[in-house]
């Protein structure tokens, strides 16, 4: 069973930086399209930015600017590099991926990670 482990959370003060990283817990064939996602306590989880397998991005208007997605395909890995960080972008920070585990999967499925915890103090 593949699973997603995100790393790199933690507690930063305002104006910091902090990197995630998201990648299966075993050796996989490939991650095709992914996300990044949060959820703040009391509120719904959003998404935050997403990377294509070609390496094409987009972001939500709040971390425009400050946040960047990137990938390792040779690693399988997906990062989101957090600049100029907020209060408001405290939350549990999600990896979504679609994941082939082998080169003879037909298809790609969807996996969670279990989320890491960002603190932003001001």
């Amino acid at each position: 069973q593949v699973q997603l482990v995100e790393s790199g959370g933690g507690l930063v003060q305002a104006g910091g930086s902090l990197r995630l990283s998201c990648a299966a817990s075993r050796s996989i064939f490939s991650i095709n399209f992914a996300a990044w996602y949060r959820q703040a306590p009391g509120k719904e989880r959003e998404l935050v930015a997403t990377i294509t397998s070609g390496g094409t991005t987009n972001y939500a208007d709040s971390v425009k600017g400050r946040f960047t997605v990137s990938r390792d395909n040779a690693k399988n890995t997906v990062y989101l590099q957090m600049n100029s960080l907020k209060p408001e972008d405290t939350a549990v920070y999600y990896c979504n991926a679609m994941v082939k585990a082998y080169y003879y999967t037909p298809n790609y499925s969807s996996y969670w990670g279990q989320g890491t915890q960002v603190t932003v103090s001001s």
